[in-house]
């Protein structure tokens, strides 16, 4: 959940989101496709009208006339919301979205949200959930507020005034926290740290708040610890998590100290992530709306994307469940401990330069990126690989500057290997992967999700490899 300027959404597949790039790819494909079935029949006007028709036809299918969005759009009718360029779609390669129906310029308005449709604490104290939040010590987290809300009113089904919305949200998610067990094994080591502590967060989130929940069994007929249990409060956290919009509240004291700043938003939040746009989106004081604007063009009949900010594959996958193809933000992570294999424990100020490092912040966020090796990972490297003539030279390496011939091209060597290196382990899960998705049908949504990160970080890695090679040729 981010700034004002970019929206949270999720997918329930993980290829869903993949962004504009993989879009314009099928839209490509599509169209070569087409033109060499049918040039040979037509080349006039109609002929260009129906190609165009059928090409829509294979890469979105409108899905406006489904019964949930009919009523979904019925609802936020009632409350407002007059929208008649946005449909509903099922796209190649992205999956569920919203497509326009008329050309977009740079500086349109997407979408204009009235106040009355968001969900909110706000909604959730004008609920009746509201008495027993405002009386509960000590306070609820605004978050745990939204998740009782949402996992109250999806229990009481056709009696719950948001149902229209509930029956639109992703049924799982494929956030870490959802994840199985040996999907998460096979992710990247920060990534997968992270998803160990993403779901011993929510874990002890859902502990933490049982006598809160159990506190609201006048509300139910049925006991509170079947409604509020670990699975319901697991798919409630995901929800806001990975959709909400970013919304400043004022301070309650029925709520605990942390940040207000959530808000769902319907429709908006069908709306999937391009990392190659950019959308202005704030909430309208004047219109009382939460609006975006495009600063990109779109034509008729194509998705509409937005931006979540510019976040690698590993936080959009930690974050939203979902991996962006060919995602020019995205880097692969180079650990301490693959660092070191390539230096001798024998060397008398190992452990000095490491202290160095570590006290200038230069054993985290070490990276191979579409345009190679980053600064801070050769920087690294570089005051590794000093000569013991050369260490007093250490300030000057983390400055940038060349300390000699010598250590450059050392540098090149090593870190030419350690790309090696992650190649050949990248492969090796593919590999692993490869072999549990024929041996583990029930895991083939997750596990597939996981490739598509490895095979994107296998792209980054060739390409820097290549980088690498051409230095190194330029360098000797």
């Amino acid at each position: 959940m981010f700034s004002s300027v970019h929206i949270n959404t999720s997918v329930s597949f993980p290829v869903e989101d993949c962004g504009c790039a993989l879009a314009k790819v099928m839209f490509g494909g599509c169209l070569k496709k087409v033109k060499s079935i049918n040039m040979k029949k037509s080349r006039g006007r109609t002929g260009r009208k129906r190609r165009r028709k059928h090409l829509r036809s294979l890469c979105a299918v409108n899905c406006s006339h489904k019964l949930e969005y009919i009523k979904l759009k019925k609802w936020l009718k009632d409350r407002g919301f007059e929208d008649s360029n946005l449909r509903p779609a099922e796209f190649l390669g992205t999956g569920r979205g919203l497509m326009t129906t008329k050309a977009l310029q740079a500086g349109d308005l997407i979408i204009s949200l009235p106040e009355k449709c968001l969900l909110t604490t706000g909604t959730v104290l004008s609920s009746c959930l509201g008495e027993y939040i405002m009386k509960w010590k000590p306070p609820v987290s605004p978050l745990i507020a939204l998740c009782t809300f949402l996992i109250a009113e999806k229990h009481v089904g056709e009696k719950s005034p948001w149902k229209p919305y509930i029956d639109v949200l992703p049924k799982t998610y494929t956030c870490p926290v959802c994840l199985e067990h040996d999907a998460v094994t096979l992710l990247p080591e920060p990534l997968r740290m992270k998803a160990q502590e993403q779901r011993m967060m929510v874990h002890e989130l859902y502990v933490s708040s049982k006598a809160f929940f159990s506190s609201l069994q006048p509300l139910f007929a049925e006991n509170t610890e079947t409604i509020f249990n670990y699975s319901a409060l697991e798919w409630a956290w995901c929800t806001i998590n990975t959709r909400t919009i970013y919304m400043k509240h004022s301070q309650r004291e029925c709520f605990s100290l942390e940040p207000d700043v959530y808000a769902l938003a319907p429709y908006l939040d069908l709306l999937n992530h391009s990392p190659n746009v950019q959308v202005k989106a704030a909430f309208n004081e004047q219109t009382r709306s939460y609006e975006i604007r495009t600063n990109s063009q779109c034509k008729r009949y194509e998705e509409v994307f937005i931006c979540y900010g510019p976040h690698d594959n590993q936080r959009l996958l930690l974050e939203y469940g979902f991996v962006a193809v060919d995602n020019p933000h995205s880097s692969v992570y180079v650990s301490s401990d693959t660092l070191l294999k390539y230096f001798s424990p024998l060397d008398k100020q190992r452990n000095a330069k490491l202290s160095i490092l570590r006290d200038h912040d230069f054993l985290e966020n070490l990276t191979f990126g579409w345009d190679g090796p980053s600064w801070r990972l050769l920087t690294a490297l570089k005051l590794l690989s000093l000569g013991a003539d050369e260490f007093t030279c250490w300030r000057r390496t983390l400055l940038g500057d060349v300390i000699s011939a010598r250590n450059e091209q050392q540098t090149l060597n090593v870190t030419a290997k350690i790309c090696q290196f992650l190649i050949a382990e990248t492969q090796h899960v593919l590999l692993q992967i490869s072999q549990l998705k024929r041996s583990k049908e029930n895991l083939k949504t997750h596990l597939a999700l996981v490739e598509a990160l490895h095979l994107e970080n296998l792209k980054i890695l060739r390409r820097s490899a290549e980088i690498l090679c051409n230095l190194s040729v330029a360098t000797t």
